[in-house]
Parts: structure tokens; C-alpha cells; sequence
């Protein structure tokens, strides 16, 4: 669980085990100043998942859901609790493992009757072509940075790429890549930029970094590769049979001629 201030009295916090005390006073982990607050004024306590707050200074008020508490109270997500004049909100925190796996992860391959999930294509790809990155693709989407620091989309440990190198966009006709004020620049195909359209098949370097442009949904299938070659003896076989042809009419016609000639007498 964790503590909204809506209206920025205080950064969200989150409520580990243990006691989080509330008030004015420097050694409270929820430091409030503001009328209506007392130096020790109550705290929360979270013990295996759950959670109760406790009034510490009955002086001041310290109300749950609209009413003022007297003694230890439950507490849970969707409550609201107001400190003197500042209120907050207790909200449930996710938790990652508790995500189930999808249904599809588990299907039979083989089961009739079931949607079968394609993973599709990304529109582009960089493909790393020099130094740590060579032979690594990374799908595009959408905005996405790219730079040294963990936090970009596609993190590059190089010491030459600065931390935040270059933003890119996917476009219809490409990506458009824009430096963010690196240190040792942002180049398309030898050719410095600050902004420019990035095409398939050309190539984005970072200082000494380099990515080639792919676009894989838009590949020449190989069976459109292979259809030449298999075609290709036939059309060959076809052209040496005419050839054949031809040559043996023009035997024929000669050797008619030449008896013709014999049976005149001229040879």
C-alpha cells in the first residue's frame, strides 16, 4: 500500500512493514507542517500485509473515512484519512508477480478451435553492424531513445555514445532520428545531422557506432528468390530445343539439295 497527497503536500509514500510515523516533527518519516498538525501526531503500522493507524496526540484530529479515530483503526485500500486540514489517499501498490501468465502461453500447438497469437513483424529494425552492438537487432516503435544510460529504450555500454545520444521516431517512411545534444554527434550515412530521415538500408552512426536500417515486413520472401532459379532450366531447355529444331531443318534442307544436284548431274 501507499499514501496519495493529491494536493502535493507530501511525495507519494510507499508503507513498508513496519511503523511509519506522521507529523511535524524532523524525526517522523511523513513530515507534515502545516496548522492543524502536532509534532507527533499519529503513525501506521503494516504487519504481514495489513495495516492499522494509531492516534498518537489526541489534541489533534486524525480522521478515517469521516470520522475522527480514538483507538488503533484498520486500514486498507480506498480509505481516506485527513492529518489536521491535509488528507491523503491509501492505494493498493501492484505487485509483478502476481500478473498471470496468458492462457495462449499454454495452448496445445496441435488444439483445434483455439486463436493462435503471431507475434508480427516489427516495421523497422536496427541492426548493429560495428563494435559490442555487430550482429544485435533492436525493433523500433513507436519514440524511443537511445543513449549509454539504462533508463533509454535501447541502452548502448559504449563510451562514446553520450547518455541520452538520439531520439527516434518511426515514421510511415522511415525513422527520424534527432540528436539530443551528444557529445561526439549523430550521423546518417556520413552525413551529420540534428535531425534527418533515416530510409531503409541506410546507416546510423553514433560517434564510432554503427546500425544499419532494416525493414523486415518489407524482405523479398525467399520462395520469390528460389522461383527463378527453378524456372530458369525450363525456359533454357525450351530455347535449346528451338535451337535443335533449327539446326536440323537447315541439315535436312542441305542434304535435299545436294541429292538434288547429284541427280542432275551437277556433282
Amino acid at each position: 500500500m501507499k499514501l496519495i497527497f493529491p494536493n502535493g503536500e507530501h511525495a507519494a509514500v510507499a508503507l513498508g512493514d513496519g511503523v511509519t510515523r506522521v507529523g511535524a516533527g524532523s524525526d517522523c518519516q511523513i513530515v507534515l507542517v502545516a496548522p492543524g498538525v502536532s509534532v507527533d501526531h499519529c503513525e501506521i503500522e503494516v504487519r504481514s500485509g495489513n495495516a492499522v493507524v494509531r492516534a498518537r496526540d489526541p489534541a489533534v484530529a486524525t480522521v478515517l473515512n469521516g470520522r475522527q479515530i480514538a483507538q488503533p483503526e484498520p486500514l486498507k485500500p480506498g480509505d481516506l484519512l485527513l492529518f489536521g486540514r491535509i488528507g491523503c489517499r491509501v492505494v493498493a501498490t501492484d505487485r509483478a508477480v502476481a500478473t498471470p501468465t496468458p492462457a495462449a502461453a499454454v495452448l496445445p500447438a496441435g488444439e483445434d478451435g483455439r486463436t493462435r497469437v503471431r507475434m508480427a513483424l516489427p516495421k523497422f529494425m536496427l541492426r548493429g553492424v560495428s563494435g559490442s552492438t555487430f550482429g544485435r537487432n533492436f525493433a523500433l516503435s513507436g519514440s524511443m531513445t537511445i543513449g549509454r544510460q539504462a533508463d533509454c529504450d535501447i541502452p548502448i555500454q559504449a563510451e562514446e555514445i553520450s547518455r541520452h545520444h538520439a531520439r527516434l521516431q518511426v515514421t510511415a517512411e522511415g525513422v527520424m532520428v534527432e540528436d539530443l545534444g551528444s557529445a561526439n554527434g549523430t550521423w546518417i550515412n556520413d552525413k551529420r545531422v540534428h535531425t534527418g530521415m533515416l530510409r531503409p538500408g541506410e546507416e546510423l552512426r553514433l560517434d564510432t557506432v554503427r546500425f544499419l536500417l532494416l525493414a523486415p515486413g518489407a524482405q523479398v520472401p525467399a520462395s520469390a528468390s528460389k522461383a527463378a532459379p527453378e524456372n530458369a532450366p525450363a525456359a533454357q531447355r525450351e530455347g535449346s530445343s528451338a535451337v535443335w529444331w533449327i539446326i536440323g531443318v537447315a541439315i535436312l534442307t542441305a542434304v535435299a539439295a545436294l541429292g538434288a544436284l547429284r541427280y542432275l548431274g551437277k556433282i
